[in-house]
């Protein structure tokens, strides 16, 4: 777990002898340390940028109550009573570790991010020694130079002559300064991600955790945002928002006690996962990244969307192409016959790509249920007689690309791969292996260099065979379900989880250094790897396995507190919905899919004609303003947790030419009185046409084709009505309107 930069230019010294304040600043963000040569670094500073006269001006750290201001407080020498980042048991036995400060330097950065980038900015590295023991930690801290987020890591070097153990690892800790202080962050489940939570901070230890093993974000996840002025608001006050750039297990705290801070620690979950180091050995931690903004949750959010375009997705820079994939319309059911028939029919509703899901693979065991064959990777030609190649033929004559899905990391025992390799599960030593899903599924062990090649191979061999596979739905639905690795020596058992992503990171490395055009979508039994730790290898991720409209609102809601639309993968699906068994109407399922990445998960031989002459104006209009959506500003307007029936959010293009409005009515009841909604992120100056997109109603809204400054769209809104004005055969309880906005 190493990293590695091009460092440009050293703009400070690299030893002081006298306690200083040192900064690294964003073009709208400030960090301030106070380093003293000998003692232990402290926190002094982090929000809205700061000149150079206010930088001077900046008053020392204060230890007011006894707050302890450590921005890496080890174990044992000094910090027994309060919660710290970091612990380790020394080769003789110390379970006692003081972090001093040797050294630090600033130096400008010039590298490439995970997602293959060129990226710039400044980086602050601060060498730590105890002085008791050899061991060398660098805490490393990544201002960028064109967007709002500092980055921040650590790594450790062994350098005693036997081994140590590390038994907590944090990569982070951040003081942030009590008050009226909420957290807001995302629970769910299967089916239901991303559901927000809204609490003030109160004494005691709050934690958010994983222990899923692969899946770190279908229940709890990693990312945060504190408020520091109340309950957070969306277009107004002072956010710091924060996200564990981790795929496998993970533990956030934040501790507040009888001291002037609460204090965030986010990293590695320490739980069974002790670390053994060889002398000379180094073990890095995952990244946090941070953000501050004064324009309120959706202000934050933006500069995670920036971010993470920019810096954490691969082809953020490109439109995301519109697509139908098999699952909920046939599951199981592939053939030839209706591949070609689902082509045909997403191609003449100006889709842009086909998705084959399960079910297409298997030899001896063929692949009918979720009970058998994974691992076994090779075309079921009962199924699909004219196999790979003749599903890319019939692509070609439609005029749509053509993708496929995987599930490299799993295999079955009812599988040839199982009957040959069943050294390669995980599984505890001397007990039998725990299966999941279908009562056979279980894990591959990436800890094993021979597991890592076969999970490659899986995807070198399809591309390799099938260069016009355009994209990839690359699934997981499994948990690690008992500890144990049949590859890792016996004392080394507590490395698995963290060997597992290892594993993984390095395969993903290896498939992008190979293929980097390839469209990769990361899926984990729907929404549960939505994280930046794998992101940087993908393209999109699946929001959810529940396309209930209703209910993927608020998913989608909390997911783009942290994520961007482009890599939210919305479907337009069936009614009534498989997950939820609601009927929602085709125009409302169609709106709340299109505030993202627009694709369907649907039959489309069951849907009537005039469903598709709809479903072909959807597409067509998104096709216009699927650049604002995709690369423009989130604004959230008015949140579905509000409790009053209503969601509203928009998008603005850059220049603010363009804007998108969504309008979401989530309950119908007699006497409902709802907001006007004000707009936001428009430009005050500018006059805006408003045209109404995928319209079902017999005559158009009384702003149709009206101009109104931003100014006015800011201050009032406009007026959306409660229901449409269908013929009566038509009438039902979904509302909901999509507005687009464009400048004269």
């Amino acid at each position: 777990m190493k990293h590695f930069f091009i460092l440009v230019l050293l703009t400070l010294g690299t030893t002081y002898a006298e306690a200083e304040n040192v900064s690294i600043s964003t073009p709208g963000n400030t960090l301030v340390l106070n380093i003293t040569k000998g003692e232990e670094p402290t926190f002094v500073y982090y929000g809205a940028r700061l000149s150079t006269d206010e930088l001077a001006a900046l008053p020392s750290p204060t230890n007011a109550n006894w707050s302890h201001l450590e921005i890496y407080p080890a174990y044992g020498a000094t910090h027994t009573m309060s919660e710290v980042a970091f612990a380790m048991r020394h080769a003789d036995g110390n379970l006692s570790t003081q972090l001093l400060c040797e050294d630090y330097g600033i130096t400008t950065v010039s590298d490439k991010a995970p997602n293959g980038k060129a990226r710039s900015g400044k980086l602050l590295t601060i060498t730590l020694r105890d002085e008791l023991y050899p061991n060398t930690m660098h805490l490393y801290y990544l201002a960028y130079d064109d967007v709002d987020m500092i980055e921040c890591w650590t790594d450790i070097t062994n350098n005693e002559r036997k081994r140590v153990t590390l038994t907590q690892f944090y990569s982070s800790c951040m003081p942030v300064r009590r008050g009226n202080v909420w957290l807001s962050h995302l629970h769910g489940s299967w089916a239901s991600e991303a559901q927000l939570i809204e609490e003030p901070l109160t004494s005691g230890l709050l934690t958010i955790k994983n222990k899923d093993g692969l899946r770190n974000a279908t229940t709890d996840r990693n990312e945060v945002m504190f408020s520091l002025d109340g309950k957070a608001q969306e277009n107004t006050g002072d956010i710091i928002g924060a996200a564990l750039l981790y795929s496998g297990n993970y533990s956030v705290k934040i501790d507040t006690d009888d001291t002037e801070f609460h204090y965030y620690f986010a990293g590695i979950n320490p739980d069974n996962s002790e670390y053994h180091l060889s002398p000379g050995e180094t073990f890095a931690t995952p990244h946090v990244a941070y953000t501050f903004s004064n324009a309120g949750l959706s202000g934050a959010s933006r500069n995670f969307h920036d971010w993470a375009r920019g810096y954490q997705l691969r082809h953020a820079d490109q439109e995301r192409m519109i697509l139908l994939n098999s699952w909920e319309g046939v599951y199981f059911d592939i053939n030839q016959e209706g591949m070609d028939r689902m082509m045909a029919d997403i191609a003449s509703m100006g889709g842009e790509l086909f998705v084959m899901d399960d079910g297409w693979f298997g030899d001896k065991y063929q692949r009918n249920t979720d009970n058998s064959s994974l691992g076994d990777w090779v075309v079921d030609t009962r199924k699909l007689p004219d196999g790979i190649e003749g599903l890319l033929r019939v692509a070609r004559k439609n005029g749509v690309k053509f993708g496929i899905w995987i599930e490299p990391e799993m295999t079955n025992t009812t599988a040839e791969l199982y009957e040959q390799h069943p050294d390669w599960v995980l599984k505890a030593p001397g007990r039998e292996p725990v299966t999941g899903r279908g009562g056979t599924q279980l894990v591959l062990d990436l800890a094993n260099p021979k597991v890592q090649d076969f999970v490659f191979s899986v995807v070198d061999n399809l591309l390799t065979k099938y260069p016009d596979i355009a994209y990839i739905k690359w699934d997981a639905n499994a948990p690690v379900m008992n500890h144990g690795s049949q590859y890792l020596p016996a004392d080394d058992q507590s490395h698995l989880y963290i060997a597992y992503h290892e594993g993984l990171i390095n395969v993903c490395k290896r498939i992008r250094d190979k293929y980097p055009d390839i469209i990769i979508q990361d899926c984990a039994s729907g929404g549960g790897r939505a994280n930046y730790g794998l992101l940087p290898y993908f393209d999109e991720f699946w929001v959810s396995d529940n396309t209930d409209a209703l209910q993927r609102i608020y998913m989608q809601w909390g997911t783009s507190y942290f994520f961007p639309a482009i890599a939210m993968a919305q479907h337009i699906s069936a009614v009534p919905n498989h997950a939820v068994f609601r009927t929602t109407s085709m125009k409302f399922r169609c709106d709340v899919a299109m505030s993202g990445r627009l694709g369907m998960e649907i039959q489309p031989a069951n849907m009537s004609d005039e469903e598709k002459d709809f479903c072909r104006g959807v597409i067509s209009g998104y096709k216009e303003v699927r650049k604002v959506i995709q690369f423009g500003d989130l604004y959230r307007l008015h949140s579905p947790y509000d409790g009053d029936n209503l969601a509203s959010l928009m998008y603005v293009s850059k220049d603010k030419s363009e804007a998108v409005f969504f309008w979401y009515k989530l309950e119908t009841m007699k006497d409902e009185h709802f907001p006007r909604v004000k707009m936001a992120g428009l430009d005050p100056d500018k006059k805006y046409t408003v045209s109404e997109m995928n319209r079902i109603d017999n005559n158009s809204l009384e702003c149709e084709g009206h101009t109104y400054t931003g100014a006015y769209l800011m201050a009032n809104g406009l007026e959306m009505p409660y229901s449409h004005d269908v013929d009566y055969a038509k009438l039902n309880d979904w509302s909901s309107r999509v507005i687009h906005l464009t400048a004269e």
